[in-house]
């Protein structure tokens, strides 16, 4: 359980150094403990951090926008027609490797990861 926001920081910094060596590989052996230390975290950001009422879709058109990316800098989510109907609300935007919003976006938390996980 975290306590405190410095548990909270010490959480996110841990996590962030086992997205570079689990990736989105999902049999690698700390990827349970990834998925452990997530939950931590987003249990500690509903208690501590306003709820985002945004769908996955807005928030990869928000990140696109303030990253000044289009849907062809973005494969690892689909296509450019795939990307292009997700920002536009005509696809949902499914499962998606946390890599992706790091090595994209530099976001860290967990709530909009699980957000974009479960739309």
């Amino acid at each position: 359980m975290l306590d405190s926001e410095k548990d909270y920081q010490s959480l996110l910094t841990l996590f962030e150094k086992l997205i570079d060596i689990v990736g989105d590989n999902k049999t690698h052996p700390l990827s349970s403990l990834m998925e452990t230390l997530c939950l931590l975290i987003e249990n500690y950001e509903s208690k501590h951090y306003p709820k985002l009422d945004i769908s996955g879709n807005e928030i990869l058109q928000f990140l696109m926008e303030q990253n000044a990316l289009t849907p062809s800098d973005l494969p690892e989510i689909g296509s450019i027609d795939e990307v292009s109907k997700i920002i536009k609300g005509q696809q949902e935007l499914k499962s998606i490797s946390f890599c992706v919003y790091i090595k994209n976006f530099s976001v860290f938390s967990c709530r909009c990861f699980l957000l974009i996980l479960i739309n």
